[in-house]
């Protein structure tokens, strides 16, 4: 069962906030009567917001993966450009 706590309880039982996001599930913490943050445990956070994914993993997921890719350079000649 989820939690919901004042600010300065929160700040004076954290440990307690901590363990009760671990074992119960996403803790809310007021601020002056309005929801102001989520206590929810690591595993629950990497869940919702997914691992970011490198350059490197996202060539491997590539569909073209295993393919001979060919790049070919124009042949018109480069612009002029004003420095």
């Amino acid at each position: 069962m989820a939690g919901k706590w004042q600010l300065q309880d929160a700040k004076n039982r954290f440990s307690e906030v901590v363990e009760r996001a671990l074992k119960e599930g996403p803790q809310t913490v007021t601020r002056r009567g309005t929801d102001a943050v989520v206590v929810i445990a690591a595993g629950h956070y990497h869940r919702l917001v997914g691992r970011k994914k490198g350059l490197v993993d996202f060539m491997r997921k590539s569909p073209m993966v295993g393919e001979d890719l060919v790049f070919e350079r124009g042949r018109e000649a480069a612009r002029e450009v004003d420095l």
